[in-house]
């Protein structure tokens, strides 16, 4: 009874500090908060109108100026109409065509003395659907999971945080990618394991086995990028990143950093399947040996990686169906697709974060089995000991 009440204690002393450090990275500055535009406000507004008059179109393609008069929602400027203009540049992926009805995000840039220069509609206004989505995602996982869905969930912002106001300001002020990158995944791997298990024999088995399988990602990555002739520019949007003033940045080094980043979260996964499996094996069976413990663990092991790698196949070759789809609709032969950087960049990724997963299950197997005979160990070792006092 007195063992539960302390480890009670000690799980809400840990949500307690992961609380703290939660807030904490969402009042933290990110240095970067000088490089927005002060001379510009942001609001919402509902189209009104829309004239296409001026719009050419190629087949799919438009090109031209679309014409819309917006009423704005919110801002210093609530419930007055401007007219404003949309541009359409011929680029499906970033231009965005207004409907009546349609609500968009506007931005309203001002002149030295206070003039109003442009009222820009730059794209359709989505935040609040995306905050009706995570707080669709906020209360199932709290109806499914109870404290647990609420130490998940808590895990989940904390992360969230962590990418924006610490590792991609970093990034971006030089820090090297690659260890940076590595100590961040630890950190979350610390935070989300010992959320959800406590600091444990389980928690601590999980954590060092993810890590390991992390890191083992890490030294594949490093060295089959150079292998690979992979450089960084497939990344999307990282010439754009060069050419805003960014040129000093290992685009290279962060995209070994993705490798392994991307992989981590199934690598978890899999390492508090095999420590639970293990710690409950253990509990039924104390006088199981560290032999037979460890091997449990990589049959429980062998049991989840194989539908844990093919997770990864398909959330990878998502994001790129369609240039396999345009390699094929163009008659390019397989050979030549999988040389192709973009393409080997995916296998790259796909390959080497599925190594971690492998080799994950055995590192924690090899933990847990240290951690949870010796648990038996020494519970054997206290009872002979009060044995020999009486």
């Amino acid at each position: 009874m007195n063992e539960q009440l302390t480890a009670n204690k000690r799980n809400i002393i840990l949500v307690g500090v992961f609380c703290a450090l939660t807030i904490l990275l969402y009042l933290i500055p990110t240095g970067f908060e000088d490089h927005i535009n002060e001379d510009s406000i942001r609001c919402k507004a509902r189209v009104l109108e829309t004239d296409d008059s001026d719009i050419s179109t190629f087949g799919m393609i438009r090109k031209g100026e679309q014409g819309v008069v917006l009423e704005m929602l919110d801002g210093p400027f609530e419930g007055k109409r401007f007219d404003a203009h949309n541009q359409l540049l011929g680029q499906l992926d970033r231009d965005k065509l207004f409907r009546i009805g349609d609500t968009a995000l506007v931005v309203i840039t001002f002149g030295p003395d206070g003039e109003m220069l442009t009222v820009n509609p730059i794209a359709h206004y989505r935040l609040g659907l995306e905050l009706i989505l995570l707080g669709l995602f906020a209360v199932l996982l709290l109806l499914f999971g109870g404290g647990v869905g609420a130490k998940a969930l808590l895990s989940f912002l904390f992360t969230a945080l962590a990418i924006w106001k610490v590792l991609v300001p970093l990034l971006l002020k030089g820090a090297d990618p690659i260890f940076l990158s590595l100590g961040i995944v630890a950190a979350l791997c610390a935070a989300i394991i010992f959320l959800v298990a406590g600091i444990t024999r389980t928690g601590i088995a999980a954590f060092l086995g993810s890590f390991l399988g992390v890191l083992s990602s890490c030294l594949l990555a490093v060295y089959f990028t150079g292998k690979f002739h992979v450089h960084g520019a497939v990344m999307p949007f990282a010439e754009t990143l060069l050419y805003s003033g960014y040129g000093h940045l290992d685009l290279t080094k962060i995209y070994i950093a993705a490798v392994f980043i991307a992989s981590s979260g199934a690598v978890m996964d899999l390492a508090m399947d095999v420590a639970a499996s293990m710690n409950e094996v253990v509990d039924k069976k104390p006088d199981i040996s560290g032999i037979e413990a460890f091997r449990s663990g990589l049959r429980v092991g062998r049991a989840v990686v194989g539908t844990m790698t093919t997770t990864l196949l398909l959330a990878y070759s998502g994001g790129f169906i369609t240039l396999l789809m345009a390699f094929m609709a163009q008659g390019i032969p397989l050979a030549n697709t999988f040389n192709f950087i973009y393409v080997a960049a995916e296998v790259l990724k796909t390959i080497v974060g599925s190594f971690g997963l492998v080799l994950v299950a055995p590192f924690t197997a090899a933990v847990g089995a240290f951690l949870f005979t010796r648990r038996k160990v020494a519970a054997q070792s206290v009872g002979e000991s009060a044995s020999e006092q009486l």
